[in-house]
């Protein structure tokens, strides 16, 4: 059960952070923004069942081409690591986390994808013609069995709205991701350069 729990936490991530280019002033909409990923990832899931299995690092790079300019790495990193790490961090390590958190989340994610087919995702629209700097977006994933709610949170910068995290049906995921690195922190006595250098992203979770 926790295993099916975190695939279905890891494909709604990707649901959101992967699409085409929005169009218009749709990336300052966050609902239209959303639901616009949304429905284009599962477009990509069911138009590409077997792309994983026959070439999947054309499968990983088709994903980042469009996943690194949907997310804010910058501060879900800075999150991650929270102000005490972030802050002690020098310049070089903060950017050699962001890189490898960016990364162990694309190949996880990546290869989670692989595993779904037909799946439907419906966004809860709200009569704000009006966003705040900071929004949520709450969307359903249904799948043939269950209904999986899910919150994103936004925040709106200069390149429009992107993530800084994700609720899963009630599992805080930049919060989890928070936890694994202080885990991290404890068992390599603070030092960064090591914790860079074991950080998984709940890679061998399924």
């Amino acid at each position: 059960m926790r295993k099916f729990f975190y695939s279905i936490s890891l494909f709604i991530s990707i649901a959101f952070f992967s699409s085409q280019e929005i169009q218009g002033d749709d990336i300052n909409n966050p609902e239209i923004y959303v639901d616009t990923k949304a429905q284009q990832m599962v477009s990509v899931i069911v138009n590409n069942q077997d792309l994983f299995k026959e070439n999947p690092e054309d499968f990983k790079k088709l994903i980042k081409d469009i996943f690194e300019p949907m997310v804010d790495f910058r501060r879900v990193s800075a999150l991650v690591m929270s102000k005490k790490y972030y802050l002690s961090a020098t310049p070089e390590q903060r950017s050699a986390f962001i890189e490898i958190f960016k990364n162990s989340l694309l190949d996880t994610y990546s290869s989670t994808l692989a595993e779904w087919g037909d799946q439907e995702i419906v966004t809860m629209f709200s009569a704000d013609i009006e966003f705040k700097k900071n929004v949520e977006v709450k969307q359903m994933l249904v799948t043939n069995s269950s209904e999986y709610p899910i919150t994103y949170k936004l925040r709106l910068g200069k390149d429009g709205y992107k993530i800084i995290n994700i609720v899963v049906n009630g599992v805080n995921l930049g919060l989890t991701f928070r936890n694994q690195f202080k885990a991290l922190a404890d068992k390599h006595d603070e030092n960064i350069d090591a914790i860079i250098s074991e950080w998984k992203s709940d890679a061998n979770i399924y």
